[in-house]
């Protein structure tokens, strides 16, 4: 096989293909790491990198623009430097004029091309990818050497082993583990402070006055490759919502050492203060905005804690900001691969609330009347972000409260997001943020009326609604929901300690109060357009 490169913005000097592959080194869109353990014993004189964009990945999720384009440029910067090093590489590019369309049709031509004799990968981060590979494997006769991804500080087996025996698997008893297991944030067999966890220091609003001098994200303009893919992405996926305009992603590991060190001196101090704080127009606040660069791997997680937890010991930042961040890092990141890989492929079936309604028509334009989710979506599909808060607490709380199937809720999710992969993304929105898990992950539903939402922003300050009112026309869906939730489901939550508050509350509801919440609820629903009756389209101003 021949290596061939006929496009511009990517020529380089090809390292030759060995006459004969020893090893086939499949390196994934999510696995962009020249120290990753599928090349840790890498030799160019007889072993090859394979690598490929294909349309599936785009297309089995109806993926926005901005999470496509971030991962076909990280992946071609990539593929760029592991040319420069020399390493024999085969890259299939979506728009080469025999591309295949999935990993598994494009791995089995590389196989039928090269005849490696063994298939080297670091292990995927989705069930879906691994076994896909492992069936072209199999048909082939390869054995497939799968290897630990070390960009984590535990390893699946760890995780299986803390939850051996454990009908419930909770964040902190993991995360206290790995704390001092590693050595982080601990002084001597103590944690950092006396105390595990600074919550109570942490997430303030940002008050009448709103967020001052919030330093500026760090964002990197489009270079000649990424500018090439965000053309082929407004060509071959321009019905796809979101939009392009705004793109500056770190999109190779320079830049995204770049981004952690801006937000270790700019934002971190700040961070866990305003970590739940939420303002109209402002999407990047104090947030690392790291977390893409993370799953791409273009970031290790022990080199963004250590950087956090140095912060803290030099003085430059304080103790509760520090623990809120790298609890997001240590403990969150590892938990919920844990949780993913420990109950797969079972997880994804998951709806202990019984929730059968249809994602709202509105999540895929913006085009509501509530201002915070007006607000969250928006910003979503102009940057492919939103920061924790506005996905758990807004858009994932309202898919909640209204009853909307889990899967679902999932499916949009892993399409808006640019750090939207399944070991992730599934666990948060289907376990945590809509409890089709029953409690597994979350102790309790994640549920809450519109007077949150005025609480910890200015949304509701501009908007039509009034967060005080369940019932009348200027009711906030948000509240009127609330209710209607835990009546719907008030005997399975009377199970629930951590519902006795909310239940007392709902207990003083006379049987009049309860049949107009009740009424207006299902008003509101029969107002709510499904997206699969709407003619979603992605032409309005806010979307291109």
């Amino acid at each position: 096989m021949t290596p061939t490169d006929t496009h511009p913005a990517t020529a380089l000097r090809l390292a030759p293909l060995p006459a004969t592959v020893r090893n086939l080194v499949i390196v994934l869109g999510d696995q962009l790491d020249a120290e990753s353990s599928a090349l840790q014993d890498f030799d160019p004189t007889q072993d090859v990198v394979w690598m490929a964009e294909v349309a599936q990945e785009s297309t089995h999720v109806w993926s926005a623009k901005q999470r496509i384009a971030v991962f076909l440029s990280a992946m071609r910067h990539f593929a760029d430097d592991l040319r420069r090093q020399g390493l024999p590489l085969v890259y299939a590019r979506l728009d080469d004029a025999d591309t295949r369309g999935t990993l598994a049709l494009e791995l089995d031509k590389a196989i039928t091309q090269l005849h490696p004799a063994t298939l080297v990968i670091t292990a995927p981060g989705d069930w879906r990818v691994l076994h896909s590979l492992r069936a072209v494997a199999a048909e082939h006769q390869l054995p497939l050497d799968l290897r630990d991804d070390t960009h984590f500080f535990s390893t699946v087996r760890d995780f299986a082993a803390h939850a051996q025996g454990r009908k419930q698997l909770r964040l902190e008893y993991w995360y206290r583990e790995l704390r001092q297991k590693h050595g982080i944030l601990m002084d001597g067999k103590e944690p950092a402070g006396g105390q595990w966890n600074f919550d109570a220091d942490n997430r303030e609003s940002f008050g009448k006055a709103g967020p001052q001098n919030v330093p500026a994200p760090t964002r990197f303009a489009p270079d000649a490759t990424t500018q090439d893919v965000i053309a082929l992405v407004h060509t071959r996926f321009a019905s796809h919502p979101g939009s392009l305009g705004s793109f500056g992603w770190p999109v190779t590991r320079t830049q995204a050492l770049a981004a952690l060190q801006a937000f270790i001196q700019e934002r971190l101090p700040l961070f866990g203060l305003y970590e739940d704080a939420m303002w109209s127009g402002e999407p990047w606040l104090y947030h690392s905005h790291l977390s893409c660069a993370l799953n791409l791997k273009l970031l290790n997680p022990r080199e963004v804690v250590q950087a956090a937890e140095d912060a803290y010991r030099t003085g430059h930042a304080p103790l509760a900001a520090v623990e809120g961040f790298i609890r997001q890092i240590l403990g969150w990141r590892e938990y919920v691969r844990g949780i993913y890989w420990t109950h797969m492929p079972g997880y994804l079936e998951h709806n202990a609330l019984d929730a059968q309604a249809e994602l709202p028509a509105w999540y895929w334009t913006g085009e509501t009347e509530m201002a915070c989710l007006k607000d969250a979506i928006t910003q979503t599909l102009e940057h492919g972000y939103a920061h924790h808060i506005q996905r758990l607490m807004v858009t994932g709380l309202y898919a909640l409260l209204l009853g909307v199937k889990p899967q679902a809720v999932h499916a949009w999710y892993l399409s808006v997001y640019v750090d939207a992969v399944e070991w992730v993304e599934l666990p948060n929105t289907l376990g945590m943020g809509q409890f089709g898990d029953g409690g597994l992950m979350a102790s309790k539903p994640y549920v809450a009326s519109g007077k949150y939402i005025q609480r910890m922003s200015n949304h509701c300050k501009g908007c039509r609604y009034d967060p005080a009112l369940s019932t009348g026309a200027n009711a906030c869906p948000f509240t009127t929901l609330y209710w209607d939730f835990l009546m719907r489901h008030e005997a399975l939550l009377k199970k629930n300690p951590r519902m006795a508050m909310q239940l007392k509350n709902l207990a003083r509801l006379d049987d009049a109060a309860r049949d107009a919440i009740t009424h207006q609820a299902m008003a509101h629903r029969d107002a709510v357009q499904p997206a699969s009756k709407a003619r979603v389209t992605t032409t309005s101003a806010r979307c291109l």
